[in-house]
């Protein structure tokens, strides 16, 4: 192991650090002032850096912003005495590993250099494994498996489709499939089918001629002619509309379409990869998707594991993308605990490794130190029951005269749907259908005027009214299709309540789509194009 360096004028400071390093079996070296230490590093580097900041010679803060220009992975401390505690924290947010107030405990300083020690040692090692990152993680069996099938399809051009839930990685398997298939020199071109509008998803494939429709001022080539000689990744297949299945089926039957507008049949000799996270079986049997394009995407499947199915990767990939966020951003990595890494992989992480990754670089620009701990995590992966806090505790009409009668509920009782849907929304809920559920029950405890009777999760105490207006308007306008025997009466009800939920999650989310998304447990891909449809201003 490297040694120690220490630096200080201080020939006692020096002197008892040395000792007890020494009885730990740390190797050490001394310097009196910053000039020697950068001397020094021409011809040797330390595991870690012991530094005080106020020296003859230069000062600590100068020394550590030169040393973490040279060795940006190694880990600082700074001495400094109580009169300094702003110069150490304007040094430990500028790349510190962490501070040493003098006078300090002895016993104390070596465990702080010790777990200093250790991060230098793990970083050393996760900087080799970096340098050779594949594109792909994951030690999990369910992963060997997908990687093993991409190994047994590299020299084949048939078409795959890949599985899984949103955000657990699905066109990273399609990237890996084109690089390792006799295609790789081939362009790889991906379009998602379910975030472009319907109107315009036919032009997007297929291209179109000038003057097919009005705008079309110029000829464009769609997707099937740019990748011509390489691989197509037709993402969200699931949602594709039903006409335009039919033009996909009959390409990959003959290998030949027309552009919108064209007279004229062109060949495509492209490899299709499809995704989706949808059952494509029920789709099938519900009649919005047409059976023999199943059984014509469905010649290999490929299934990827939520990141919940895989929990031995998550330290893996925290680790990773944190390194790849600080080179994003232009920052010093930073490093996280084993404790913080322990309470990240207990997290379920409905946006798989998507979500991981945001919270990664949530991580880079919030944690206040070099050294990420376990309070420093997201307040929703610090507290993962929150997940179902908001549709806890509703009362049954059972329960009524005795909350009338002085059962402790508060005079004013919280909405059923906006306190309750606000706190779910905050904490991570699930899925829409817990919201719908939310409304379904608690709804008949406010007949006849009567106030709702419900608890409300504590992020959401504070939220308290009547029922909302509009809540009161959807029943009114239900009842009043219902009566007149309209057929339309699910549908249309259910575009309006799902606007206000997605309204609700953006309004919380100041409009940041993959949050709102994330919270209300539908993928990135789902939340765009039902905005699209159902025309929310976000």
């Amino acid at each position: 192991m490297k040694p120690i360096w220490i630096v200080d004028d201080d020939q006692s400071i020096r002197f008892v650090l040395e000792k007890a390093l020494t009885r730990e079996d740390l190797p050490v070296r001394s310097f009196t002032n910053p000039r020697d230490v950068l001397a020094a590093l021409d011809e040797d580097e330390p595991q870690v850096l012991v530094s005080d900041i106020r020296m003859p010679g230069g000062s600590g803060i100068d020394l550590l912003t030169k040393v973490k220009a040279r060795l940006p992975g190694l880990p600082v401390i700074v001495m400094t005495a109580y009169s300094d505690l702003d110069s150490a924290v304007s040094a430990f947010q500028g790349g510190a590993f962490e501070y040493l107030p003098k006078p300090f405990d002895l016993p104390k300083a070596v465990e702080l250099i010790r777990r200093a020690v250790d991060e230098s040692v793990r970083e050393d090692v996760s900087d080799e494994r970096m340098t050779q990152m594949p594109e792909m993680l994951g030690q999990a069996p369910a992963m060997q498996d997908v990687f093993r099938a991409i190994g047994r399809l590299s020299q084949s051009n048939v078409t795959v489709l890949i599985t899984g839930e949103s955000g657990a990685g699905k066109e990273l398997v399609a990237r890996a499939l084109h690089k390792h298939s006799p295609r790789a020199n081939g362009p790889f071109v991906a379009i998602n089918t379910a975030a472009i509008p319907k109107d315009l998803l036919e032009s997007e494939l297929f291209g179109h001629e000038r003057g097919a429709f009005t705008g079309a001022q110029t000829m464009r080539r769609g997707r099937f002619e740019q990748a011509d000689g390489g691989t197509l990744f037709l993402d969200e297949i699931g949602d594709m509309p039903f006409d335009l299945q039919t033009r996909l089926l009959r390409v990959l039957s003959d290998g030949q379409f027309y552009r919108v507008g064209g007279h004229h049949p062109l060949k495509s000799n492209v490899r299709v990869i499809a995704a989706t996270h949808q059952n494509l079986e029920d789709r099938v049997r519900h009649g919005v998707f047409r059976e023999d394009l199943f059984h014509r995407l469905n010649v290999i499947r490929l299934r990827l594991p939520a990141l919940r199915e895989r929990r031995e990767d998550i330290p893996t990939l925290a680790r990773y993308f944190l390194q790849k966020s600080a080179k994003d951003l232009g920052v010093e990595a930073k490093r996280i605990s084993d404790p913080a890494l322990a309470k990240l992989a207990t997290f379920d992480f409905p946006g798989n490794v998507r979500q991981l990754e945001n919270i990664c670089h949530w991580l880079t620009v919030m944690a206040p130190a070099q050294v990420i701990e376990t309070k420093d995590l997201p307040p929703e992966l610090l507290d993962a029951r929150a997940v179902s806090s908001g549709l806890a505790g509703l009362v049954s009409p059972s329960e009524l005269p005795a909350v009338a009668s002085g059962g402790g509920l508060p005079d004013a009782v919280p909405a059923p749907f906006d306190a309750q849907s606000h706190a779910a929304l905050a904490n991570g809920a699930s899925d829409l259908s817990s919201l719908h559920d939310t409304v379904a029950v608690a709804r008949p405890f406010a007949a006849d005027g009567a106030q709702p009777a419900s608890a409300v999760a504590p992020s959401a105490a504070s939220i308290e009214g009547e029922v909302p207006a509009w809540l009161h308007d959807l029943e009114r306008e239900a009842r009043a299709r219902l009566e007149s025997g309209q057929a339309d009466v699910w549908d249309a009800l259910t575009r309006q309540f799902e606007a206000r939920l997605i309204h609700t999650a953006l309004e919380l989310t100041r409009g940041r789509r993959i949050e709102a998304a994330q919270k209300l447990g539908i993928g990135r891909n789902t939340i765009t194009r039902k905005i699209q449809e159902l025309g929310i201003d976000d």
